[in-house]
């Protein structure tokens, strides 16, 4: 846990100084108990008002009822989320603005559940896409645990990427500042708040959340004790150029012959199951392990004299098809990116393949790599490739292999990806395992003891998907332990040194229609359960049980299964 200190942020901006623990002694720290006051709604406001720190205005202090919708009406829109629900207990909310430059800021919130409700820990979520959005529900499901638990808004407003034009400070909040500001503050308040340091500190965070996760574990490894980093958006120059590459090779002209439709992908898709389903011993829509699938579409060629099209490829859309699902190399035949992974085809082709640049893709290029809002994204070249790569700005890549440091502290890094995710190919985090062993020169047994990955079987991007693809990793109103919750797994390793040697993921149906807060399973619903294995270890359907049942299933060990990735 990091103990108070001064942290300069910029030339000028102290963050928490000296001053901030002596008032915390004298003041703050009487106010820590929920009965210290007539009500609670009091004790929150009264703390929040007591908080003096440097370059921070507290602009909400209020006690929030436990069962609360939580709106957010000054919430940006295309953040998509107007309210959450509090359903962990009551909370007192603090929202505040952090100076982190002269010319960026934060917002950040921090909920703290009432003394007698608190596990003693701290935990900080992440972000999304190139958002500045935060993530209420990920905030309120860590309080539901007991945790104290923060999040910022990545330094923006929104979804888009605009505001990066504006400052290099908003840059250099989303690559890594945000987070790291909102922990230290957060654990800072913590303490204040009740009275002691929070035993451990955790992250949870998926996507750009992985990534920030992943920032902190390879840069600023006293950050936390565990972190949970999900289909991680590491190697980010190369990822935005990747999903730039697809749109391009997918087309805009969705009135080409060659342009792959719907339709078409929806051939690709089967083709992939009939070639690879099969692969893990069962035929049952889901793909273990896609690395053991190469499929070839030659079959699906249209006949020279074909009449009915809507059945078959022609050969500029097999060449679009093969190019997609190939890995994208740069100027000097380096791999920029891995391929998308097969089975991800039809998730994959409202985002990537349907004739539209990518936004995320687009913005970064346009505010960041060349402050031009006039570039045109469709004119995307190897050049502007190796350009963005090459600036890396606030080593925002997040692609360094040594963890030394984290490992040496003891903390822990689990991170998962799902086998169809759209959006960011689960290739890459097999990638990085290969990275980080050659890096560091550690085989997988040495490895496991502070860095374990799970491939999720039928998982989308950050969860949902045909699979068991609820591990935890958002809020859930069923019982959890361990063995099927990333999070409380991650603390079992941390504070037990029980690591995980599985994830068991439940396939869920979405809540009913209209119903707000976390969904769950409508009473009397079947839902099947699988054992998703660490990484490299493949899933094999042995039997003699029903696919749907776990114990049919077997984590296999290949020793070529580690290290035959591309680095």
């Amino acid at each position: 846990m990091m103990a108070m200190a001064e942290t300069i942020l910029n030339p000028g901006y102290t963050l928490l100084g000296s001053q901030y623990g002596v008032a915390a002694s004298q003041d703050i720290f009487a106010l820590s108990s929920w009965s210290a006051l007539k009500a609670p709604h009091d004790d929150c406001a009264s703390f929040g008002r007591s908080l003096d720190l440097p370059n921070v205005s507290v602009d909400i202090a209020e006690f929030v009822p436990n069962g609360t919708n939580l709106t957010f009406p000054y919430n940006n829109v295309t953040c998509g989320q107007a309210y959450t629900i509090i359903y962990g207990g009551d909370i007192c909310r603090l929202a505040m603005t952090v100076n982190t430059s002269d010319s960026s800021r934060i917002t950040l919130e921090a909920w703290l559940p009432p003394a007698a409700q608190w596990n003693g820990r701290f935990l900080s979520t992440g972000n999304g896409g190139i958002s500045g959005c935060i993530q209420y529900g990920d905030i309120a499901y860590a309080n539901s645990f007991g945790f104290a638990a923060v999040g910022a808004n990545n330094g923006h407003n929104g979804t888009g990427g605009t505001a990066f034009a504006e400052s290099s400070g908003v840059v250099e909040d989303f690559a890594w500042r945000s987070v790291y500001t909102g922990t230290v503050l957060g654990k800072n308040i913590t303490s204040s708040f009740y009275g002691e340091d929070p035993s451990y500190s955790y992250y949870l965070g998926c996507s750009t959340g992985g990534r920030q996760g992943m920032k902190m574990a390879q840069s600023y490894p006293d950050t936390f004790d565990g972190i949970v980093a999900g289909a991680p958006a590491f190697d980010f120059n190369g990822l935005q150029s990747w999903s730039q590459y697809l749109t391009q090779v997918a087309g805009y002209d969705t009135n080409s012959s060659s342009f792959v439709t719907v339709g078409h992908w929806a051939l690709v898709a089967q083709s992939v199951l009939s070639q690879c389903d099969a692969l893990d011993g069962a035929e049952d829509g889901i793909l273990e392990d896609p690395d053991l699938c190469y499929p070839t579409f030659t079959s699906l060629l249209c006949s020279p004299n074909a009449t009915n099209t809507s059945t078959c490829l022609n050969s500029g859309q097999l060449e679009r098809v093969n190019a997609i699902l190939s890995p994208f190399y740069g100027l000097n035949g380096t791999l920029v990116y891995p391929r998308m992974q097969p089975g991800a085809e039809l998730a994959a082709y409202p985002i990537l393949y349907a004739g539209n640049p990518f936004p995320y893709a687009t913005d970064w290029m346009r505010y960041v790599v060349y402050n031009d809002s006039t570039f045109d994204p469709k004119t995307t070249s190897l050049e502007d490739v190796a350009y963005a790569e090459k600036l890396d700005p606030f080593g925002i890549s997040t692609w360094s292999g040594n963890l030394s440091e984290f490992s040496a502290r003891g903390s822990k890094l689990l991170t998962y990806h799902g086998l169809v995710d759209p959006l960011i190919s689960s290739d890459n985090s097999a990638r990085y395992y290969t990275h980080l062993a050659t890096t560091m020169g550690l085989p997988p047994s040495s490895l496991d003891e502070f860095y374990r990955y799970f491939r999720i079987s039928g998982m989308s991007h950050c969860g949902g998907g045909i699979g068991a693809a609820d591990i935890g990793q958002s809020s859930n109103p069923r019982p959890q332990s361990a063995e099927d919750n990333v999070l409380l797994a991650v603390m079992n390793w941390v504070e037990n040194g029980t690591a995980p040697e599985f994830i068991r993921g439940y396939s869920l149906p979405p809540p009913p229609a209209g119903v707000p807060g976390p969904p769950g399973p409508p009473p009397g619903t079947p839902i099947f359960t699988r054992k998703h294995c660490k990484y490299p270890a493949r899933n094999v359907y042995l039997g003699p049980g029903n696919v749907t049942d776990e114990d049919a299933w077997q984590c296999i060990t290949e020793a070529t299964a580690a290290l035959g990735r591309q680095t």
